[in-house]
C-alpha cells in the first residue's frame, strides 16, 4: 500500500486516464458492490487519516444548513456569525468552509479542531464506504481524490484487481 503523498500525487495524475477508463469499465461490467465496499473498509482501516490530513489541505468543503447550525452551536455563536467568520460563497460549489494558506480554517497541524462537529461531507470522506449511490456512480469524484488521498488511490488500484480491469 502506498502512503507517501508525493507518490500518490504523481501516480494519481499519471493514472488519471486509466482511472477514467476504469470508471467507464465499471459502468458497463458487473462487479460486486459489497466486495468493493469491503476492500475500501480494509484500506480505510489500515490508514490513519490524522497522519495525513491531506484532504483538509487540498479539498474544499461544501457545507449544508445542518452543518452550519451544528458548527454555530459548537462555537456558541449565531448562524450569521458563523457564516461571516468561517464560510465563503463559491460560484462553482456554493457555500464552503473558509480556507487559509494551510487548507481548511479548522485544520491545526493534522488535527481537525471541530472534529466532533465537523461537516457531514468530512465525516463520510473519502466517500468510498459511506456515500450516496453506488461506488461506480461516485467514481467521477475518486479520479481527482486518487491524486491526494492514499485511501482512494489504493482502493482504486485494489478495485481494478478485483474486477479484472485490464490496464
Amino acid at each position: 500500500m502506498i502512503q507517501d503523498l508525493v507518490q500518490i500525487r504523481l501516480l494519481g495524475e499519471k493514472k488519471r486516464p486509466e482511472n477514467e477508463r476504469f470508471r467507464r469499465y465499471l459502468k458497463t461490467h458487473d462487479h460486486s458492490e459489497r466486495r468493493m465496499r469491503r476492500i475500501a473498509e480494509e484500506i480505510e482501516g489500515q490508514t490513519d487519516c490524522t497522519v495525513c490530513a491531506n484532504c483538509c489541505r487540498v479539498a474544499t468543503v461544501r457545507i449544508s444548513d445542518r452543518d452550519i447550525d451544528r458548527l454555530a452551536r459548537h462555537f456558541s455563536i449565531t448562524r450569521a456569525e458563523f457564516l461571516s467568520e468561517y464560510a465563503n460563497e463559491s460560484e462553482e460549489e456554493g457555500r464552503i468552509l473558509r480556507r487559509n494558506a494551510g487548507g481548511c480554517v479548522f485544520l491545526e497541524g493534522n488535527d481537525c479542531t471541530v472534529y466532533d462537529a465537523r461537516p457531514d461531507t468530512c465525516s463520510r470522506f473519502p466517500h468510498l464506504v459511506r456515500g450516496n449511490g453506488s461506488i461506480a456512480s461516485r467514481m467521477w469524484q475518486f479520479i481527482d481524490r486518487a491524486c491526494y488521498c492514499p485511501i482512494v488511490y489504493n482502493a482504486l488500484e485494489a478495485f481494478k484487481e478485483e474486477t479484472g480491469f485490464r490496464r
